[in-house]
C-alpha cells in the first residue's frame, strides 16, 4: 500500500549558500537525506519547479515543492504497549507517554518504542513516516505528544513546529532555590567532546526557554517552562546552564547535592530518584484539518507528586 505525499517549503534567507539537499533535510526533517536524495535524483523533489541535483545550491526563497509516492513502511513491528490516549480523531492522536518509554526505534532499543505501540494502535500509521511522529520527548521525560495519522496533518504539524507556533509547557524540579522565573536565551548544539550529548555553543541553534516558579522548596524549585524552539535535550541544557539543572539527570545533573539536615527518607528518594524531574503538562496547536486551536494538559504522575510531597514535608519538618 503506498500514499501519495504532497508539501512544499520556501527556502528561507538563512539557507544561503547551503546544498539542496542539506536545506531539503531540514526542511522535510521527518525524511532521511538519503531518501531526499533519491527524491531529487527521481525529480520528485524539485527546485522552483524544475529538476535539479542534490549538489545544487541554494540561495533563499526558492520553492521546494515534493511529489513522491510513500510506501508503508514494514521495518518496525507493531507491538501491543500501553498507551493513554488523551484525544483522538481521524488526522491526529494525543498521548501522555509514560516515563521509561523510547519514543522512536533506535540502536539499543530496536523494539519496546512508542512508534511500536502506535502501529498496532493504529495500523494506518504504517503508510506515514516515522509513524506519524512529529516530535519527541526523551525516554524518561513523561507527557504529552501529538502524532499526525494523515500524510497533510503530518505537513501541517511540521510546519507549525518551524513556525514556532505549538506551545509546549513542561514541569521541572531543579536543584537550588530560584528567586524568580526568567528566559534563557542560548545556542545549543553538540558537545565539543561527548557526541552523545548537547551544549549550550555559540555555533548551535538558536534555543529559547522561558521559565517561571511555582513552588520553592528549602533546596529546590518546582518550576515551568515553556518552549519557543525544540532542540534536544533544550530544558534539561538551559536550567543546568544556569546552573539550576534537574534532580534526577543522569547527563546534566552533574554531582549529586543532599539537603543539610534532611532525613533519610528524602535522601534516599534524592539518590534514587530514576530519572530526570520533567513532564509535558500543556500542548497546544492548530488542527490541521479544522483550523481549531487545541490544546491539552496531563496532569503530573505519580512519582513527581510524591517527590513534591516529600520536598514540602521537607521544608515543614525543618521550620
Amino acid at each position: 500500500m503506498s500514499q501519495t505525499l504532497e508539501a512544499q517549503h520556501r527556502v528561507p534567507e538563512r539557507m544561503a549558500g547551503l546544498r539542496l539537499d542539506q536545506a531539503a533535510a531540514e526542511l522535510f526533517a521527518d525524511f532521511s537525506r538519503e531518501r531526499l536524495k533519491s527524491w531529487i535524483k527521481s525529480g520528485a523533489l524539485t527546485l522552483d519547479g524544475q529538476p535539479a541535483k542534490p549538489k545544487d545550491k541554494v540561495y533563499g526563497g526558492e520553492a521546494l515543492a515534493l511529489a513522491a509516492e510513500i510506501e508503508d513502511d514494514t521495518r518496525f513491528e507493531p507491538e501491543d504497549i500501553p498507551l493513554t490516549v488523551v484525544y483522538e480523531d481521524e488526522a491526529v492522536l494525543v498521548i501522555d507517554k509514560p516515563p521509561g518509554l523510547v519514543v522512536h526505534p533506535a540502536a539499543g532499543n530496536p523494539d519496546g518504542t512508542l512508534l511500536n505501540a502506535l502501529l498496532h494502535h493504529a495500523p494506518g500509521l504504517a503508510a506515514i513516516p516515522r509513524a506519524g511522529i512529529v516530535h519527541r520527548l526523551d525516554k524518561d521525560t513523561s507527557g504529552l505528544m501529538v502524532v499526525a495519522k494523515t500524510l497533510p496533518a503530518q505537513t501541517a504539524l511540521v510546519e507549525q513546529l518551524q513556525a514556532r507556533s505549538v506551545s509546549r509547557e513542561y514541569d521541572a524540579v531543579v536543584v537550588g532555590v530560584m528567586t524568580a522565573g526568567g528566559t534563557v536565551d542560548a545556542p545549543i548544539g553538540r558537545h565539543p567532546r561527548d557526541r552523545k550529548r548537547q551544549a549550550v555553543n555559540a555555533s548551535g541553534k538558536p534555543a529559547v526557554t522561558h521559565y517561571r516558579v511555582v513552588e520553592r522548596f528549602r533546596a529546590h524549585t518546582h518550576v515551568r517552562c515553556k518552549l519557543e524552539t525544540g532542540r534536544t535535550h533544550q530544558i534539561r541544557v538551559h536550567m543546568a546552564h544556569v546552573r539550576y539543572p534537574l534532580i534526577g539527570d543522569p547527563v546534566y545533573g552533574g554531582r549529586l547535592k543532599l539537603p543539610a539536615g534532611a532525613d533519610d527518607q528524602l535522601k534516599e528518594i534524592l539518590r534514587e530518584f530514576p530519572r530526570q524531574a520533567l513532564h509535558a503538562r500543556k500542548l497546544a496547536f492548530v488542527h490541521p484539518e479544522s483550523g481549531e486551536r487545541m490544546a491539552f494538559r496531563a496532569p503530573l504522575p505519580d512519582d513527581l507528586l510524591m517527590l513534591l510531597d516529600f520536598l514540602r514535608e521537607d521544608g515543614e519538618t525543618m521550620r
